[in-house]
């Protein structure tokens, strides 16, 4: 039985190092944004690699979030985090020091591999660490200062682009790790699914029971890549490695076509695809047949899981469009330094910071219907009024009016989304719903940071003109809104108000713009 007390020594440990740990993956994938124009200047590159820069990264962390969680759960969840941060700070290093694009974009998916170990791990230790009465404070508080450390991003990567140069931006998670890994080490206790997985005594019973009999009190991570009722009792299980590569596999290909459609062979372009398509068909394959799968796609017979799947998909390829590309609008167009653009967009996540509690108190109130109607329409109007941002462009004036109002539409949004994710399954598949939402956010924002360009017909060279750039940006954003409305109608047409008694989110301030917060296991009572 997990026994920490929060308010022990060694609770605090864990805490820390599991914040700091977090808050590594949080960083980076606020900072790299800011950077992007100085990092093609500095290596002579096009947009596509830009692109590249940033969806490496998403490319691994969505392909293999699900299977880390699964790894922790069977090698033990200290020695994953602990791998984890010390690989995501090493593809750190690499991508500091990278001579050109092909070793940058490589070493960032190296870190998306790191990021997937560790962002699944550093909640799954709070949940098989601490004592039931104080874990969902646990978790709050590692949630809130996680979310600290994504609204210092920005800011943070504006003020070392400008500063001593772009390579800091990634040299920085190095000094992090080598405070979080020794700390993890000494003060965190290793668990598995074998150590608190089993019934060993009549308490333990007695909360598996309370819990639907999910494998006990040390059920899964949050992101665990298992099937969640179907392991009734167990205490062993393997993992999908081959429904992981095989879905990474399809999301790198059907990116690589999105992103060399505008300017690659169209035969080549056309192949990829295809077999992007096929790598997808042959994932599906494998998840049915797989007695572990890291998708369990019977999870998808739940209607509303299924319809608030599509709400984020809608909302977070917008978001990820978005944040792709304001960066880069403010620096090349607005003419601001990396400093100004990347505190520009500081409200957005100090507003969900701030109210994301009081939102899904609201929602748990009146239901989530309205809110994820109204969320993603408040979104595609602050998008909207973002068209304002030209050159010469002030920011009370121009640019703060969108972001307020993006900012306050993410809020309406984000709990409310991630409490109906939750209640739409058993509470028994608490944690692998949230690992789903949560992978299927990060692989929308992917889709939309290659095919955005495409769309708009963004060259090449795009980023260099101001005059080209500005008007893709405007269709990038009017296309934005199209898809924010479209999540809209689908939450209006589909989500229904889930039953009194269902599970409940730990994890109620929120900070991170490009995912949904993830969930863990669940904890042997029922949540408030």
């Amino acid at each position: 039985m997990p026994d920490v007390r929060l308010a022990s020594s060694r609770g605090r440990w864990i805490l820390f190092t599991t914040v700091l740990g977090s808050s590594m993956a949080l960083l980076d994938s606020t900072v790299v944004n800011v950077a992007l124009p100085r990092i093609g200047r500095d290596l002579d590159a096009d947009l596509a690699v830009l692109q590249w820069t940033v969806n490496a990264y998403l490319l691994t962390l969505a392909g293999f979030i699900l299977l880390g969680g699964s790894l922790g759960d069977h090698y033990g969840r200290r020695k994953v985090f602990v791998v984890g941060v010390v690989w995501f700070a090493a593809a750190s290093l690499l991508c500091g020091i990278a001579p050109n694009a092909a070793v940058l974009v490589a070493a960032r998916a190296l870190q998306g591999v790191g990021g997937a170990l560790l962002t699944p791990g550093s909640l799954a230790l709070i949940q098989a660490s601490f004592h039931a009465e104080d874990r969902g404070r646990a978790v709050g508080l590692w949630s809130g200062f996680g979310g600290i450390g994504a609204a210092v991003g920005p800011f943070l990567g504006g003020w070392l682009v400008d500063g001593p140069g772009w390579r800091w931006v990634f040299w920085l998670n190095v000094p992090l790790a080598l405070v979080c890994v020794p700390v993890a080490l000494r003060h965190v206790p290793e668990s598995s699914r074998t150590q608190t997985g089993g019934v060993r005594d009549a308490g333990d019973a007695r909360e598996a029971g309370d819990a639907g009999g999910a494998g006990g009190a040390g059920g899964a991570s949050g992101a665990r890549g298992v099937r969640g009722a179907g392991r009734k009792g167990r205490a062993g299980g393997g993992f999908d490695a081959l429904g992981a590569f095989l879905g990474a596999l399809a999301l790198a290909l059907v990116t690589y076509a999105l992103i060399e459609a505008g300017s690659g062979s169209p035969v080549v372009v056309a192949g990829t695809a295809a077999a992007g398509v096929a790598a997808g068909v042959a994932f599906v394959a494998v998840e049915r047949r797989s007695p572990d799968p890291m998708l369990p796609l019977d999870i998808f017979a739940s209607r509303q899981f299924t319809a608030v799947n599509l709400v984020t998909l809608c909302v977070y390829a917008a978001f990820g469009g978005f944040f792709f590309l304001c960066a880069v609008q403010l620096q090349v167009v607005a003419g601001w330094s990396a400093l100004g653009a990347g505190t520009a967009l500081l409200p957005t996540t100090v507003l969900m910071l701030l109210l994301s509690a009081r939102s899904g108190a609201l929602a748990e109130r009146i239901g989530p219907r309205i809110p994820l109607t109204a969320g993603p329409l408040l979104c595609a109007a602050g998008m909207l009024l973002m068209l304002r941002v030209g050159q010469d462009a002030s920011y009370a004036g121009d640019v703060l009016p969108g972001v307020l109002v993006l900012g306050v539409g993410m809020v309406t949004l984000v709990a409310p989304l991630t409490a109906t994710v939750l209640a739409s399954v058993d509470v028994t598949r608490a944690g692998i719903a949230s690992g789903v939402n949560n992978a299927a956010a990060r692989a929308a924002g992917l889709i939309a940071v290659a095919a955005l360009p495409l769309l708009t017909g963004m060259g090449p060279e795009a980023y260099r003109s101001a005059t080209a750039f500005d008007d893709a940006f405007r269709k990038a954003m009017v296309l934005c809104a199209g898809v924010l409305a479209l999540g809209a109608l689908v939450a209006f047409t589909t989500v229904r108000r889930p039953p009194p008694d269902c599970r409940r989110p730990e994890c109620r301030t929120h900070g991170s713009v490009l995912a949904p917060p993830l969930e863990g296991r669940p904890t042997g009572r029922r949540l408030p």
